[in-house]
């Protein structure tokens, strides 16, 4: 693939991302209003337990005979498997995102000066290899999403797989952008 018809390709994917985006935030908005509205009739006054404390200690996604074990790990300072490695993915994925801010940051300290044909060439090379960094780290998350799915105990505390293209892209589309900032400043 050409580097002009992959800059067509990623200027097309920013483009339909935009709208999705434009559409994804007016969803929100419209549920956002929804809540106010209903808050503000009052379909929130008085639900069953208003005012009450939440019980935390018995976790409604935990089967009944596992209370016991998760209870003794608890009091002892310990948490399953699943409950761990869910921390970890979260962990994972703060710092891949981590890592692109970054990246984004060194973009505009490198083209705030006009960079020479060879500075932009290795640029360019460290950019390709930063994608395909990020692009293993999200392999890599997803399959602790996988082994995470096969622990946790109901499927209703399961998470969803990423989107490996879509976060790819929206990754590039941030880094990309951050150059054409960087360059028109």
């Amino acid at each position: 693939m050409t580097e002009k018809s992959l800059e067509e390709e990623i200027k097309q994917k920013a483009q339909e991302s935009r709208k999705l985006a434009r559409y994804m935030s007016s969803t929100q908005d419209l549920v956002e209003e929804q809540i106010r509205k209903a808050r503000e009739k009052g379909a929130f006054d008085q639900l069953e337990g208003e005012g009450k404390p939440l019980n935390l200690e018995e976790s409604s996604c935990v089967p009944a005979e596992m209370h016991m074990a998760f209870k003794i790990l608890k009091d002892n300072g310990f948490a399953p498997y699943w409950i761990e490695l869910g921390k970890e993915i979260d962990q994972d994925i703060k710092t891949l995102w981590d890592q692109v801010d970054k990246f984004q940051r060194y973009c505009n300290i490198f083209w705030v000066e006009k960079p020479a044909v060879i500075a932009r060439r290795r640029f360019q090379k460290k950019k390709e290899l930063f994608y395909y960094e990020r692009k293993l780290d999200f392999e890599r998350i997803n399959k602790k999403i996988i082994n995470y799915n096969l622990h946790c105990p109901t499927f209703r505390v399961g998470r969803a797989g990423l989107e490996i293209e879509e976060e790819m892209l929206k990754m590039i589309m941030m880094v990309e952008q951050a150059i054409e900032d960087s360059v028109h400043s």
